[in-house]
């Protein structure tokens, strides 16, 4: 409950401050996507709102971000799966040595290969 409260405690102010911001950035901008010869692009030049503008590289950054960030917890992951792998097979040989009653005499903690 609590995090509910506090969630619309910050949630319902950042609403509010984005509706501001949109509505004192409705001036119209012109963007360019050739940096190379802006006297003949070609790419014509889009004219959009400015909040336009600042949302979408907004976006963009958390979308960057949350890419590189998968791809450095790539290891993280690979060694995840590995450690459930061996779980699951400690838990089967445990299950079947308990089902045989024929359970060794040293546990084994790690596959000897």
């Amino acid at each position: 409950m609590i995090k509910r409260i506090t969630g619309w405690l910050v949630l319902v102010p950042l609403c509010v401050v984005l509706v501001v911001f949109t509505l004192a950035n409705r001036q119209m901008v012109e963007v360019r996507f050739d940096p190379i010869s802006p006297l003949n692009p070609l790419i014509s030049p889009v004219e959009v709102p400015m909040f336009i503008v600042i949302y979408a590289m907004l976006l963009l950054g958390v979308v960057l971000g949350g890419v590189a960030t998968w791809f450095t917890q790539g290891r993280q992951r690979r060694e995840k799966r590995k450690w459930r792998r061996q779980a699951k097979k400690l838990e089967q040989e445990q299950r079947q040595d308990s089902e045989t009653g024929s359970g060794s005499t040293k546990p084994r903690l790690f596959d000897a290969s």
